[in-house]
């Protein structure tokens, strides 16, 4: 389906721009990247002879494929092939590891912050630009739960994910050597709230280590272990279908998971979970993993947004009533035009990814005044990890349980990690990993560097994770 569009100044002729181009792309996500990657591949003479130039500004200076977080915080698979190097990929772009703080888009101007604005004292640095493509993504969307930002544990970055590897470790450590039983049960129980794709991956791979770690441990037992699933509304993993989501809730009980459907967390306040049916559960662990929001940056615009703070686009990917604006991922409502009208794309990885590549494409058209595409996908499937050979899958209506769910939850997203090499690295640690046992050992020094040496040298240990003081 395509779409006619208004003839824009600059365009490009004959492989060729009248003027140079500017492309600022906010954000080095799962949009982020694949546009710019998408854009390089397209303009590549364009970008050799100087009459395009792409900028990419990201917080990181990497991609953080989010579906391999589970498996990462078991220690299935490396953190350093969760992430893909932005300036591997994107070697025809200029990145700026930094963040926009704000945007004049009348003046085509943004303004920025980076490494070395912080480092030197001095304000913003600004940019210009003629295309702006906004792929900020989504932050974790809490609430006002008491004692949630003290104690609670996010879920979203690979940061978040090995830190939480390492503390459940750390808490079997706590447990195996402490007399006091208090101390011991809060240590060995662990509070998810979230019953979505983050939520029941994150708990399932996380349960299913520690299960095999207590193999280790000579007075911690899998059983002495409480693993609760919090969710709010009356059923779990909804991507995956009724069914699906059913035979997950059994699963998850046979494993003695206590899963709590309609129950909220309403404190975790001096490290006891309450819930709204009553119970309360002395524990260290409260990981939050109830959704995400759109990135504040969108809010500090003055684009149109929808109720849920999401930037109105077109089904051509553009932001409603702007020119030279496009937006796609998490913190974009593009309508659905496979469904019924007013629907829009759900803030998941499947759709980011393919619209990633129809919004390159059409910068690229626009840039030639040629007609844009319009964006229309139809979900092939879902898929969800339960743990090592253990998992749910319902792809083009065929529903899948066990190993065979499983290994085509790793099939598909082997085949969606960008670049063979990292495709390559990947599958080799899974045929290792295979072949010999885990490792389960916990490196939480490594959020806090320098504390040893701080200490040998008389100051006062950092809680800084860079290790500054």
């Amino acid at each position: 389906m395509v779409e006619a569009v208004d003839k824009p100044q600059r365009r490009v002729r004959h492989g060729m721009v009248k003027e140079r181009a500017r492309i600022l792309v906010v954000g080095g996500g799962y949009v982020g990247m694949y546009t710019a990657l998408r854009l390089q591949r397209k303009l590549g003479r364009e970008l050799r002879r100087g009459e395009v130039e792409i900028t990419v500004v990201t917080p990181d200076p990497y991609m953080t494929y989010q579906p391999f977080l589970p498996e990462a915080a078991a220690g299935s698979i490396s953190p350093r092939h969760v992430v893909v190097p932005l300036r591997r990929v994107l070697v025809h772009c200029r990145v700026l590891v930094g963040e926009v703080t704000a945007l004049d888009h009348g003046k085509r101007t943004a303004h920025l912050t980076t490494l070395a604005t912080q480092e030197e004292g001095t304000g913003p640095d600004q940019i210009e630009y003629d295309e702006l493509v906004l792929a900020p993504g989504s932050v974790a969307r809490t609430l006002p739960v008491p004692g949630l930002a003290d104690h609670g544990i996010g879920f979203k970055t690979v940061e978040e994910a090995i830190g939480l590897r390492n503390h459940v470790i750390e808490q079997m450590d706590i447990a195996s050597s402490t007399r006091d039983l208090d101390v011991r049960d809060a240590a060995l129980t662990f509070v998810f709230v979230g019953g979505g794709y983050a939520g029941v991956e994150a708990l399932a791979e996380l349960e299913d280590m520690a299960r095999y770690a207590s193999r280790s441990y000579h007075n911690v037992e899998p059983d002495d272990m409480k693993w609760i699933l919090v969710e709010a509304s009356d059923r779990i993993l909804p991507e995956v279908g009724e069914e699906l989501g059913r035979y997950t809730l059994t699963e998850l009980r046979r494993r003695n998971i206590d899963v709590r459907l309609t129950t909220r967390l309403e404190s975790c306040a001096d490290r006891i979970a309450v819930l709204s049916d009553g119970a309360r559960f002395p524990t260290r662990t409260v990981v939050w993993t109830a959704g995400v929001r759109p990135h504040p940056l969108i809010a500090a615009t003055d684009f149109p947004r929808t109720d849920r703070g999401r930037l109105k686009c077109t089904a051509r990917l553009t932001i409603e009533g702007v020119t030279h604006a496009w937006a796609a991922g998490d913190a974009a409502a593009v309508p659905d035009v496979t469904a019924e009208p007013g629907t829009v794309t759900a803030p998941n990885a499947q759709h980011a990814l393919r619209q990633a590549r129809v919004l390159g494409d059409n910068i690229v058209h626009a840039l030639r005044g040629e007609e844009l595409q319009t964006y229309a996908h139809t979900s092939v499937g879902a898929v969800a990890s339960l743990g090592l050979h253990k998992g749910v899958a319902q792809i083009r209506g065929r529903r899948l349980k066990g190993y065979p769910a499983w290994f085509m939850h790793r099939a598909y997203h082997l085949s969606r990690v960008p670049t063979f090499n990292r495709k390559a690295r990947v599958l080799a640690e899974w045929t290792l990993s295979g072949l010999f046992k885990r490792e389960i050992v916990s490196l939480g020094s490594l959020e806090h560097p320098r504390a040893e040496f701080e200490r040998a040298a008389g100051g006062k240990p950092s809680t800084d994770p860079k290790g500054s003081s």
